[in-house]
């Protein structure tokens, strides 16, 4: 009788424990991290955001003139200026982002709906100019909520991008292209960008508490 009673609550404490685990996973998941403030978006949707306006104005000015030039971004009219986005698939549905700037990183945030499920996934961004002028925007860490699932996300990413060169023809001196694998596989890139005419190259990259800041020379 003892040793039955022992099996019994054996098997009921391991039951508990098990629960207890599930419990405080499923908290961690849907732990709302201290940064995401999402912003209603205002005005007229489809169309472009002054802000945008304002840097793309920037960013053209600065390259006819061809001279160097630094640009300011400020995070929380970033993040207004893409409140209104949304993006995904019948499983999961992405919307409401945030871009926050931190000393020496990015931080991107978004609402994951999947089927009713509300989670807040974090990609953290380190982008670096090495000592040869290459820009690598490294993924420094992926979480949902408060779970780190970087080595996943990293496998799944490599595929993703292995698996997108396999399928489909892709100009691999696009900058959209050297983006996507510098996110996807770590590759840096040459980071000059050409604007109607002219081209710019991103000089330095510095990053401090709500401001991002770039400097640009002219590029032969």
């Amino acid at each position: 009788m003892k040793t039955e009673k022992k099996r019994k609550f054996k098997k009921h404490y391991w039951l508990l424990v098990d629960l207890a685990v599930a419990v405080f996973v499923l908290i961690l998941l849907l732990y709302r991290p201290g940064g995401y403030e999402p912003i209603e978006p205002g005005g007229q949707r489809g169309r472009v955001h002054p802000y945008i306006t304002y840097l793309s104005s920037e960013i053209y000015n600065g390259a006819q003139l061809q001279e160097p030039f630094q640009l300011v971004v400020l995070d929380d009219k970033l993040t207004e200026s893409i409140a209104g986005w949304s993006e995904g698939s019948e499983d999961v549905w992405l919307s409401s982002p945030v871009i926050c700037f931190e000393p020496g990183r990015i931080e991107l945030m978004a609402m994951a709906d999947m089927k009713g499920v509300k989670l807040i996934p974090t990609v953290v961004l380190e982008p670096e100019i090495d000592e040869n002028g290459l820009l690598n925007l490294q993924v420094d860490k992926v979480k949902i909520g408060a779970v780190n699932i970087t080595p996943l996300a990293r496998i799944v990413a490599r595929r993703m991008y292995a698996q997108q060169l396999a399928d489909t023809p892709v100009d691999m001196e696009d900058w959209r292209t050297k983006v996507f694998a510098s996110l996807l596989n770590d590759e840096p890139f040459d980071p000059v960008f050409k604007v109607e005419d002219k081209k710019i190259r991103l000089k330095k990259i510095s990053i401090t508490e709500k401001n991002l800041t770039l400097n640009f020379i002219p590029a032969p």
